[in-house]
């Protein structure tokens, strides 16, 4: 009898463990699958002015001010597209942008480029770039601003 109940016993505890152990093998191509995915955040870098500027060049950059309009009004870097950070409809706005182009990311002295980087880095873009020290530096360099 008391043979009767170790066996018993252990045939429960293997009825409870053995699922677990199935169910993590299978979960291991899933998660390897995710680690890989081509999705996954993208790593923002942070370019000083003439790495910035020359980045601009490239055919596939597009320069994103996120400044206010009424800021962008007053003088931006050539061919900038203005979407306003602190707008209701940021978020929206770069959900539509085109994520197999290069955004090179600035503002006027680089916290909300930052953020803005941050928040792009979270959607599958594949390159995102933003400007240290934003337009401030980029002035301060000598480099063109048009209106």
């Amino acid at each position: 009898m008391k043979n009767f109940h170790s066996l018993a016993l252990s045939a429960v505890c293997a009825g409870l463990l053995l699922p677990s152990i199935f169910a993590a093998d299978e979960a291991t191509p899933h998660d390897k699958a995710a680690a890989q995915s081509p999705s996954a955040p993208v790593k923002v870098k942070n370019l000083g002015v003439d790495a910035f500027e020359a980045k601009a060049k490239e055919k596939k950059s597009v320069i994103l001010d996120v400044r206010t309009p009424k800021e962008y009004q007053t003088g931006h870097l050539p061919g900038a597209v203005n979407i306003d950070f602190n707008s209701p409809d940021f978020d929206k706005k770069i959900s539509e942008l085109d994520t197999n182009k290069t955004y090179l990311v600035h503002c006027a002295a680089g916290g909300r480029s930052a953020k803005a980087c941050d928040k792009m880095g979270r959607l599958p873009f594949k390159d995102v770039y933003n400007l240290e020290g934003g337009l401030n530096a980029w002035k301060k360099a000598g480099k063109e601003v048009e209106k």
